[in-house]
């Protein structure tokens, strides 16, 4: 296929171009000189609106109230959202040294294209290309200082801009989200494969919208049906990091900035698993 006819889903292609035959390791971008990252988690998932950035944003919350210094890129360039998540106004600065990314009241790094508009509700009108080069230059231009886990909020699908980030950065692992409904296993299957043709470990997957708690008989409700989530893990041998419930007050935290505050228990046990995971690793 000629490159300019190129879809760039690697996952529903068979011809052998260069992107598929050359190891990812050959395309992987030099952070800035003066960043110090320890550990890099891609949120990735296969199609949109189920809820990636809003788990980006917890398990970053999640871990940085442990202690840890964590960061967020978003590299969701035509569809940012973790700016507002975090109630984030002030714009990304820069020197003849580097970008430097935003910080939320907690000590949350955030780099967003939302962070260098003058107006964050004007949309981004690029081309691939482009979308592709700014989400390198948020790994090789922004100093992300101490860092001990960098979450990459991922663009959905398997497309152009997710192939760009699983190439140029050093992904050390992913977690894919998800929702209950069955067509949801072919999509999955989409994003395990693209994990596996770069060699990219998969930490396990999260399932959203699982379900409401009413909150007056406290009767579980599932909205979109029985969940599959144990049948689509077992059939890849990947571990369930978590069930998420839609809820209001999480929901009502991130409409007006205030990520931060919100309890998110469901996921703790997916923050545990990155974190055993990169201790697993390291041994």
């Amino acid at each position: 296929m000629s490159e300019e006819n190129c879809t760039h889903d690697c996952s529903s292609c068979g011809e052998n171009c260069p992107s598929r035959e050359s190891n990812p390791a050959d395309f992987i971008e030099q952070p800035n000189s003066m960043s110090k990252i320890k550990k890099v988690i891609g949120v990735v998932s296969g199609k949109g609106g189920v809820g990636k950035s809003m788990v980006t944003s917890m398990l970053s919350v999640l871990l940085n109230r442990r202690g840890l210094h964590t960061a967020i890129l978003d590299a969701d360039i035509t569809g940012p959202s973790i700016p507002k998540a975090f109630g984030l106004k002030e714009k990304a600065m820069g020197s003849e040294l580097g970008i430097i990314p935003s910080r939320t009241s907690t000590g949350i790094d955030v780099m967003s294209v939302n962070l260098l508009l003058d107006d964050e509700s004007a949309p981004v009108v690029w081309r691939g290309p482009m979308i592709a080069n700014m989400v390198k230059q948020f790994w090789t231009d922004v100093i992300w200082d101490d860092v001990d886990y960098l979450f990459v909020d991922m663009p959905p699908g398997t497309g152009d801009v997710p192939l760009t980030v699983f190439q140029s950065i050093p992904l050390d692992g992913i977690i894919i989200v998800t929702s209950p409904q069955e067509l949801v296993s072919m999509i999955v299957a989409k994003a395990v494969n693209m994990a596996q043709m770069m060699n990219v470990p998969i930490i396990g997957i999260v399932e959203n919208m699982s379900y409401v708690k009413c909150p007056d008989c406290g009767k579980i409700i599932n909205v979109f049906g029985e969940s599959h989530v144990e049948e689509i893990a077992g059939k890849f041998q990947l571990q369930v990091l978590g069930k998420c419930p839609f809820d209001s007050d999480m929901a009502k935290n991130f409409d007006v900035g205030l990520a931060e505050l919100a309890n998110a228990p469901w996921l703790e046990a997916a923050a545990d698993a990155v974190e055993q995971f990169e201790k697993t690793k390291a041994e």
